[in-house]
């Protein structure tokens, strides 16, 4: 049986992956969380955890999904949402290689470019480098676009955006079609089951399709 470590299990993305990985039997979970989630499992062990100073012997497992992120608006600060976006899951992608993990997948975002001119996307495109360089046999670095489902807390405006690009998909290419959280968690489990090595980016209508 595989063990798989979730970061930010409470997220959208988050959510939908322990569910899922929790239908597949060959997976043990272990999810490192702000809150306790309503899930009862044999097979989950919920592990309150703090970025600030995390006990990285609880950094070990097989492979690694990491949906850390916020927004600079939920975060309060630009400071804030970088310590998010980009210094916590470095730390933790930094100590799960050196604890000997192999595969590590990580949700990004459309537009990543640490060249960017945009706040967020800049930010995004620095973790994908920085992540990249740490050297994983097998990294996979998922770039969904406006992700679609169930969120805890609301976020202004997000309303009004998921209701167009569903009514009105037809209207928007491709490449930036919204897409449901699930489908983002279960490529995150497809491609860790190839046995592909390097490093991966899937585009978010990539992701659509597997």
């Amino acid at each position: 049986m595989k063990k798989a470590l979730v970061l930010g299990g409470t997220g959208l993305v988050g959510q939908q992956l322990i569910e899922l990985l929790l239908q597949d039997n060959h997976y043990s979970v272990t999810a490192l969380v702000r809150k306790a989630l309503p899930i009862q499992n044999e097979r989950l062990a919920q592990v309150i955890f703090n970025y600030e100073s995390p006990n990285y012997e609880l950094i070990i497992a097989d492979e690694i999904f990491c949906c850390l992120g916020t927004t600079i608006k939920v975060a309060g600060s630009q400071k804030a949402f970088y310590k998010v976006d980009f210094e916590y899951p470095y730390d933790i992608a930094k100590r799960a290689y050196l604890n000997g993990t192999k595969k590590f997948a990580l949700v990004s975002s459309l537009g990543a470019n640490k060249k960017s001119s945009l706040f967020y996307s800049k930010t995004k495109g620095e973790i994908e480098e920085a992540i990249t360089k740490i050297g994983f046999e097998s990294l996979f670095i998922f770039r969904p676009a406006l992700l679609l489902g169930n969120r805890s807390t609301h976020r202004a405006g997000e309303r009004i955006f998921q209701l167009f690009f569903t009514k009105l998909s037809f209207l928007v290419p491709k490449k930036y079609k919204a897409i449901q959280a699930k489908q983002v968690a279960k490529a995150m489990i497809a491609c860790m089951k190839i046995d592909q090595t390097g490093v991966q980016i899937i585009e978010s209508y990539k992701i659509a399709e597997l």
